[in-house]
């Protein structure tokens, strides 16, 4: 994974919840795309039919969302006269597009996302 870096928590229950966030330009969104494509076809195919809350009995679940944000530079003066802050907006830039994936499993699931995503 080049975009995608897990981090990991863990309830009482020994349910744990592995969160990534990627925040690119416009021509990197393919690569994150897939890279969160790659993740969810393993977990449906090495979990099949197991998605579902967890307090519903599922083995894993995911949240995944998506933003884009657009900057602009601001140019800021201090009038040292009127002792006021002068702001004049400067051309929009490129959207940010950020992705955020959480999965939650089992400590089975979990075990199986370590040794398939996380080891060296």
């Amino acid at each position: 994974m080049l975009y995608l870096d897990f981090d990991y928590s863990e309830d009482e229950l020994g349910c744990g919840t592995f969160e990534a966030m990627a925040s690119t330009r416009p021509e990197q969104v393919p690569a994150v795309r897939q890279e969160v494509k790659q993740v969810l076809d393993w977990a449906h195919t090495s979990f099949p039919g197991m998605r579902a809350p967890l307090d519903d009995g599922g083995e894993w679940d995911f949240y995944l969302h998506g933003q884009q944000e657009w900057t602009a530079t601001e140019e800021i003066h201090y009038d040292t006269q009127s002792r006021e802050l002068h702001v004049q907006l400067g051309p929009q830039g490129l959207p940010r597009h950020t992705l955020t994936l959480s999965l939650s499993g089992t400590a089975q699931f979990c075990d199986a996302f370590r040794q398939q995503f996380l080891t060296d």
